[in-house]
Parts: C-alpha cells; sequence; structure tokens
C-alpha cells in the first residue's frame, strides 16, 4: 500500500516486483535516530526497502537508537565508530534545535560541518506538554482550566504542597524533567520556563536569560526535580512500576515529555516501542496532558542529510523522505500518538487518551543560537544540587584488553569516569569508593574520597584518585550497594538529589555477604528525601538484568555499557541525572 502511494508521488526508485538479482552489494543507508520513534522508523524502513531497487541494486536500510543530544556530541566529534556507534548517513534527532546546536559546538573551530545550514523537514511532530497523573491534573483544573509555568512554580515553593489543593497526603509537588544538555523535552522545557518568566513568546535575549527575576523563576521550578536524566522514558518506566505497585502519586507529580509519550504510557507502552503495545495492561492511574498557557514548543524530528553521503545513497535518503512523509505512513505515525508534519493530531488525540487535540494554543519560539548557548552555561547554575556518592568496581576482570585501543577495560573507565567529572558544578557534593572482595577485612569497599564539596581540590583529588586506582580481587556487589546505599541514606540532603552511583564489569562474587534479595530489601525503603542508585553493566560479563532490578527498587536507572568502548557516552548519561 505504502510503495504504491510512493509511486504516485513521483518516485525514482524502482520496484524489485517481489525479489529478483540485486546486481550486486545492496545500497546501505544508516540512519540514526531519537530513541522514541526508533521502532516506527525501521517499520516504515523495512516496507520502504521491501522488493525496491535504486540503479539495479536492492535497498537496505538499518534504524540506530541515538540519544538526540549524544549524537550531536558525536557529530562534533568527527563520529568515531569505535566510541560512537556505525555512522549514519541521515541523522533524526528529535528537534531541529539539536542541528542548530551542532553548529554553534563548531562555530569558531577547524572542522567542517557535516550538515548544511537552516533547518530540515520534519517528518512527524509532537508538542511538548506537562504530563500529570490525572488526578493531580484534575486538582488543577485539567481539563478545562489553563494550566502554566507559573502555576506549577507556585505549587512547587508554596509551604503546603498538595496539600493547598486538598490532597495533603500527595506530600510535596515533584518533578520530572530532563537533562536540557541532551535531551529535547528538557530543553524545550528549560526554554519554555524562560518565556513564562519573561511573559513572552518570542525575541528571548540573552539579558533576559541573565536577568535575576527570571532565573530565580527558573530556579523554583529546577528545585521541585527529583532527577534529570538523557531520557524522559526512565521517568516514565519507574512510573509504571509504582502504578504496578499501586503508588503512582507518589513518585511524581508531573513530567516533562512530548505529546506522543502521554499517549504510549496510557497504553502501557512507556517505552514507545510499536511491538510493544497491547502486551502490557495500562496504568491504573493514566497521565494527562497539560499544554503550558504560557506556550510550548513542538518537537519537530528532522530528516538531516549528513554531507559525507555519496550520489547514490543521497537517492535513497530523498526517496525515504518522500516516503516517511507519504499519506499513509503519516497516519501510521498518527495511530501511535504522534502528530503528522504539518501539526495535525490524529483519531487518538482524545482527552480520553488524556490528549487535548485543540492545544496548543501558545507557540513558542525557539531563540537564537546564542541565545540558547547562554541558557545553557547558565542552567548548570540554577538545576538542582547533587550529592553523589561514585562506587567503582576494581576488580581482577577489569585488567581484560579492549581490542583495537591498547588499553583495559579498567583504563577506559577510569578515563571516562574522570572525564565526567567536569559535568558537576561547585553546589555539588561527590565522593568516591573502590570495591572488589574483602578490600579490607571482611568489608568489600574502601573509601577514597568522602563525600563533599565539589572545589577545584575534590575535583583534583578525585580524578587522581580514579586514574590511580589499581584492579585486583572479585566483586563484593551487593554488599556495597547496600553500604553506599546506607551511608548516603544517612548523610542525605533535603533540597538535593541524592544518588549512588555503582559500575561494575561482572557478578555477585561475594560468598557469605547479602543476597540478592536482601540487597533489594534493603534499598526499599521509600521516604520523601530517598536515595536513587544508578547502576552501569560494563562489558559482557555484567549482569543487566541484576543491576536493572537494582535501580529499579530504588526508581533509579541502569545503563547498558556491555560494548567498553561506549563507556565515556554512557558515564556522561549517567551523570546528566545531576
Amino acid at each position: 500500500m505504502w510503495l504504491a502511494l510512493l509511486a504516485l508521488a513521483g518516485s525514482t526508485a524502482a520496484s524489485c516486483g517481489g525479489g529478483g538479482d540485486c546486481g550486486g552489494a545492496s545500497v546501505s543507508l544508516r540512519m540514526a535516530a531519537s530513541q522514541d520513534k526508533v521502532g516506527l522508523l525501521q517499520r516504515a524502513a523495512d516496507e520502504f526497502a521491501d522488493g525496491r531497487k535504486v540503479g539495479g541494486r536492492c535497498v537496505e536500510i538499518e534504524v540506530d537508537s541515538k540519544n538526540s543530544g549524544t549524537a550531536m556530541l558525536a557529530l562534533a566529534r568527527g563520529w568515531n565508530e569505535r566510541t560512537d556507534g556505525r555512522r549514519p548517513d541521515v541523522w533524526s534527532p528529535a528537534s531541529n534545535v539539536w542541528a542548530a546546536m551542532l553548529r554553534l559546538r563548531l562555530a569558531g573551530s577547524d572542522r567542517p560541518s557535516p550538515i548544511a545550514d537552516g533547518d530540515f523537514p520534519p517528518i512527524m511532530t509532537s508538542p511538548l506538554t506537562i504530563a500529570m497523573p490525572r488526578p493531580m491534573a484534575e486538582a488543577l483544573g485539567w481539563p478545562g482550566k489553563a494550566i502554566g509555568w507559573e502555576d506549577l512554580s507556585r505549587l512547587a515553593t508554596g509551604p503546603d504542597g498538595w496539600k493547598a489543593y486538598g490532597h495533603p497526603e500527595w506530600g510535596a509537588f515533584r518533578l520530572g524533567k530532563t537533562n536540557p544538555n541532551l535531551s529535547t523535552s528538557g530543553l524545550h522545557a528549560t526554554v519554555g520556563a524562560y518565556y513564562a518568566a519573561t511573559g513572552t513568546t518570542s525575541d528571548l535575549t540573552e539579558a533576559d536569560v541573565t536577568a535575576p527575576k527570571n532565573r530565580a523563576f527558573v530556579s523554583d521550578i529546577e528545585k521541585a526535580i527529583v532527577h534529570y536524566g538523557h531520557t524522559s522514558l526512565t521517568f516514565l518506566s519507574n512510573l509504571l512500576r509504582a502504578d504496578d505497585r499501586g503508588q503512582a502519586l507518589s513518585y511524581i507529580s508531573a513530567v516533562t515529555v512530548e505529546e506522543d509519550s502521554v499517549w504510549n504510557y496510557n497504553q502501557g507502552n512507556p517505552g514507545l516501542d510499536p511491538a510493544q503495545l497491547g502486551k502490557r495492561a495500562k496504568p491504573k492511574v493514566p497521565l494527562a496532558a497539560i499544554y503550558p498557557k504560557d506556550g510550548t514548543i513542538s518537537s519537530d524530528h528532522p530528516f538531516v542529510p549528513l554531507n559525507w553521503m555519496d550520489a547514490e545513497k543521497k537517492k535513497v535518503a530523498d526517496e525515504f523522505l518522500k516516503f516517511l512523509r507519504s499519506e499513509d505512513v503519516q497516519r501510521d505515525f498518527q495511530d501511535h500518538g504522534y502528530r503528522d508534519h504539518q501539526g495535525r493530531p490524529g483519531r487518538h488525540a482524545t482527552p480520553q487518551n488524556g490528549l487535548l487535540p485543540h492545544e496548543p494554543k501558545t507557540m513558542l519560539s525557539l531563540p537564537s543560537d546564542a541565545v540558547l548557548d547562554t541558557m545553557l552555561k547558565t542552567w548548570g547554575e540554577l538545576r538542582k544540587p547533587a550529592n553523589v556518592l561514585l562506587v567503582i568496581d576494581r576488580s581482577g576482570s577489569m585488567t581484560e584488553g579492549v581490542p583495537g585501543t591498547g588499553k583495559s577495560k579498567g583504563d577506559l573507565a577510569k578515563e571516562a569516569a574522570a572525564e565526567a567529572l567536569a559535568e558537576f558544578r561547585g553546589q555539588d557534593e561527590v565522593g568516591l569508593w573502590m570495591f572488589s572482595a574483602r578490600l579490607q577485612g571482611e568489608q568489600d569497599w574502601q573509601e577514597l574520597v568522602p563525600v563533599g564539596p565539589m572545589d577545584d581540590a575534590r575535583r583534583r583529588t578525585l580524578r587522581e584518585r580514579l586514574l590511580g586506582l589499581t584492579l585486583a580481587g572479585g566483586t563484593g556487589l551487593y554488599n556495597t550497594t547496600a553500604a553506599a546505599f546506607d551511608r548516603m541514606r544517612a548523610a542525605r540532603e533535603s533540597g538535593s538529589i541524592n544518588a549512588v552511583v555503582v559500575m561494575t564489569d561482572g557478578k555477585n562474587e561475594r560468598p557469605g555477604g547479602l543476597d540478592l534479595d536482601g540487597l533489594l530489601q534493603r534499598l526499599g525503603t521509600r521516604e520523601e528525601e530517598t536515595v536513587r542508585v544508578f547502576t552501569i553493566g560494563y562489558g559482557e560479563d555484567a549482569d543487566q538484568r541484576v543491576l536493572r532490578r537494582i535501580a529499579e527498587q530504588t526508581d533509579g536507572a541502569s545503563y547498558d555499557s556491555s560494548d567498553p568502548n561506549t563507556i565515556r557516552d554512557v558515564f556522561t548519561e549517567v551523570i546528566s541525572n545531576f
């Protein structure tokens, strides 16, 4: 059906008519796309390539998941396939803003830009919303009352929290928002908060961003943050698990996500994978999408050809873009919660599904590149402080070499962790432990740097201790994680993100200590100022399943670095939670 539509649209790529000789190697096109739409795009790519030839050669298209901000950084560095993954021919971040950020990164450097100037055509669109558990949204007046950032700022800073709306049992207002340096929803939400502070909808200036009154407004919103992160999918997955426990109203009060995420969550599909639709029960407490009355920004999911493509690949890319914008494909996108490339909602955009098809009424314009740059630089001063203990595995298996690098797994991990320290600011408090098995008598861990303010001296000490780690011993994962959690729980600070980051390349090898059930029971305490555990499974021998269970028990997140070459990006994504 889609192939027939493409032919009517004037396609120059010939159909194979059900198979035949491909005339040698296929024309292979690789696309890097934001995680939320990878499943939909791969399904469309398979339809497009089925039985299709270009110049007598068959077509293959592979769509790789790559976070928008992470891909932008990889492109700015020149895209190293060893560390960044397979080099794409086409890039589809969630917003054209990332193309602007890439050009900004490259400005003044001698590295050529891999993209053309200007904006790129959208594949689909999705406006930013503030998604709330429906009872909370209704307490604020949804769907009839217009709600904005100022309302949430008052709720976040008011002494009574949800008590002011007749629900003291809901406690304080807690917001989930991603890191604007890596995530589109986080960046768009930050832009929206600044516009709300100024009362305007366009022409935001650097003076607006640095004005004390506007900084204070944005800071008040940031104080309500639970934690940050590189993707909103973490919040949605944690929220669905809380819903399973009957605690959907205790994890977060709101999370900034695109409209399509609200629809997918309400279908029981927080990971936005079309193959998973209908395979899980819908949440007992659905989300409602609030479209800020101050205005919002729509993610336009652009199709960005990269300059290194040859002529044959460019022809395939051009035809694939036409296909993606054809009527039937656009309808499929709408059926999965997106709006089409012209911004029109589909049949599922109804209040019953938590969506309001006639919203948003006010759209915001993206600020200039220079204003965005200033905004991101100053956001680091306004974000919620972090109180973090880094716990690094120093077991003997970390001495294994990584092919093609001339370094061991331990070398790469130590360098990545040391580099990630740059993401912490002076208002943060950071400490460092290492662990193996029976490192100090019966104790599996050793404190290298106590948790304390991240001044220049501590930053230097942390870096020196990380790079100087010696590698030997077994893996006392469970005892160490429990001890780190207990230490941070005793030292947790109100008004900070309190967390433990555990990186290991193996499984628990400590006889006589805690077992997994004992650890999970220890971590299961949930309080107003909770400690979250973030885990990194490093290398092929790490037990990713167990590490996910550990992180999920505290409403944290688990990160998979099975390929040691990815550890730099993984550490960046982990630290983006703070």
